[in-house]
């Protein structure tokens, strides 16, 4: 019987029999009088258990409780300390993505009541926050009131209105937008909509919305397979045209140790040639995001096809290359 079962056994006791002897205790519970009494501190400092000794009926039993302090409550869900440290880890994952804050008060409650369970042995919670780090690479501030709006409107189904800078043109817009989904992509946040000005789908990077205001008008529904057909069918996050091309890339021997097990996009194609060498295919609607993919892996890849891909690569590594005479 783990610690959490032992906290619930405990419970069980005392409601049902209203006094037990420590030795009945001892007896079901099959444990030390010493881990009994860290059993009941525990409960008493972590769940605020109101559990007394009644020294005239020879055993615990629970007593009022505080009228002001919280009230005693046991962890809502039955996890034993493995459960309880994978879901520690998961929320210390999760809360390392909010960025804007919008995350964090609705998992508080889960967080402390992990806490709760794991207490300070060897999963605690500390130890998960202290032995799991997370790096994030360049991710873009984030405007918290902005973030927050968009979440809510994206939740309650509302149009919003945005004035968005768009990097690739240097250019400020208004439009309205029925916010669908919001999406995390390599360490920023994304917002899926319906853009009103356009008449299409859109995807808008949270730190390019400069202002959001929440409109009382229902947004436009876009089922989750539209979302999918149209931003899902092509590498990357950036969308242009309607047209979905195929890449062909071939990787030298050095470098397939490693792409080799990346997964670039759910429908890709790969395959690994006598040599070593690791031959990639896969779709895409814009290629600027590809281009820079391509481009860290230096001599390591060649554009097969298409060819106006492979003449873009070639222009880059010799600008690059005059660049850094």
């Amino acid at each position: 019987m783990n610690r959490t079962e032992r906290f619930y056994k405990i419970d069980q006791l005392l409601q049902e029999r209203g006094v037990v002897p420590r030795k009945q205790f001892l007896d079901e519970l099959e444990i030390s009088p010493a881990t009994f009494k860290r059993d009941l501190e525990y409960m008493r400092d972590r769940f605020n258990a109101p559990v007394i000794w009644d020294a005239d009926s020879g055993g615990y039993r629970y007593g009022k409780g505080s009228q002001t302090g919280p009230r005693f409550e046991l962890p809502g869900l039955w996890f034993n300390e493995s459960e309880a440290f994978a879901l520690m880890t998961m929320e210390h994952l999760l809360a390392s993505l909010d960025q804007g804050g919008l995350i964090g008060p609705h998992i508080a409650p889960l967080r402390a009541r992990l806490a709760a369970i794991l207490g300070t042995g060897e999963a605690s919670a500390g130890e998960v926050r202290k032995r799991i780090r997370l790096l994030a690479f360049a991710p873009r501030k984030l405007p918290v009131e902005c973030f927050e709006q968009i979440g809510c409107a994206t939740m309650k189904r509302l149009r919003i209105h945005i004035v968005y800078y768009a990097r690739s043109t240097d250019e400020h817009s208004e439009r309205d937008v029925s916010p669908q989904r919001l999406v995390h992509y390599r360490g920023n946040w994304y917002l899926d909509g319906w853009c009103h000005l356009r008449n299409d789908l859109r995807t808008f990077a949270f730190d390019g919305i400069k202002s959001v205001k929440m409109l009382d008008e229902a947004a436009r529904d876009v089922s989750l397979k539209a979302l999918d057909d149209y931003l899902s069918t092509g590498y990357g996050i950036m969308r242009s045209g309607d047209d979905v091309t195929w890449a062909k890339l071939r990787f030298s021997s050095e470098r397939a140790r490693w792409v080799a097990s990346e997964v670039w996009h759910a429908d890709q194609r790969g395959s690994l040639d006598p040599s070593g060498r690791y031959t990639l295919e896969l779709p895409y609607r814009d290629d600027r995001e590809l281009l820079l993919e391509i481009l860290k892996h230096g001599a390591g890849v060649e554009v097969l096809a298409p060819q106006g891909l492979r003449t873009k690569v070639r222009e880059a590594h010799v600008k690059a290359a005059e660049a850094n005479r």
